[in-house]
């Protein structure tokens, strides 16, 4: 079927609509949220730490706390702009519409990776205020954050999908990403755990992703960067086949 941009801006329109009708609660309060950490483990704390891989403790973290708002908020709003058009009947006017599955995701998935990077930004330059650091690859760091952002939109939509409650939209990202996020290497390095944490911690896959973000942004890494970029691009397909074979079955959308 030919790709028709249309349709995919009218949804993905429709969607950032969304998230600016309800600024405080998707934009400002994730910001507001990681400013007290760069207040806290930032500037207090971090100006009595020793420097992490030769990286002053209040820049070292800023990677983690960046992905910390990324994979949580990315993750929500993907979900709940699914999840909403289902809760209230309307996704059937999408799915009788002459809109394919690249129209659906372009629209869905594209304004929740669109509303990451908008977080990643506000963060980024407010981290200025409290944080001196600089990015060593930005254009590294640029694309692994956007890889990143639509891996977990994609991820989203799928929980989207899947729940069938409120409830459940808020299970995975409170209850599993975040306690991930925190245990991947958030606010220290995965090499200075005494063993066999440093091996075990290896197992949680969110800290190959913050690692790849530290390395672009401090040339430092506790995992090889062609690792973290293998791990990202392989979750983002995987996460395209699922959805593929959701809209093919029809699971939960026509039920």
């Amino acid at each position: 079927m030919h790709f028709n941009p249309r349709s995919a801006f009218a949804i993905y329109q429709r969607e950032m609509a969304r998230a600016f009708r309800t600024a405080f609660q998707s934009i400002l309060a994730p910001v507001l949220t990681t400013s007290l950490y760069f207040v806290v483990f930032g500037s207090v704390i971090g100006a009595r730490m020793e420097p992490v891989g030769g990286v002053p403790y209040g820049a070292f973290i800023i990677p983690g706390l960046l992905m910390l708002t990324l994979l949580g908020e990315t993750t929500s709003n993907a979900s709940f702009g699914i999840y909403m058009p289902r809760f209230t009947g309307t996704i059937y006017e999408l799915l009788s519409a002459p809109v394919g599955v690249a129209e659906t995701l372009a629209g869905f998935v594209g304004a929740a990776a669109t509303k990451g990077l908008i977080l990643a930004a506000i963060i980024l330059a407010t981290a200025r205020l409290f944080v001196d650091y600089e990015i060593a690859y930005p254009l590294l760091a640029a694309v692994y954050i956007m890889l990143v952002a639509s891996s977990f939109a994609l991820f989203g939509f799928i929980l989207g999908i899947w729940a069938d409650s409120f409830e459940k939209l808020g299970i995975i990202p409170m209850l599993i990403l975040t306690p991930l996020t925190f245990l991947g290497g958030t606010f220290y390095s995965i090499r200075d755990l005494p063993a066999p944490w440093d091996a075990v911690a290896l197992v949680n896959p969110i800290a190959f992703l913050v690692s790849g973000l530290r390395f672009s942004f401090y040339g430092v890494a506790d995992v090889p960067i062609a690792v973290s970029l293998g791990l990202t691009l392989g979750f983002l397909g995987l996460c395209t086949v699922i959805i593929a074979v959701i809209f093919r079955t029809g699971w939960r959308l026509r039920e």
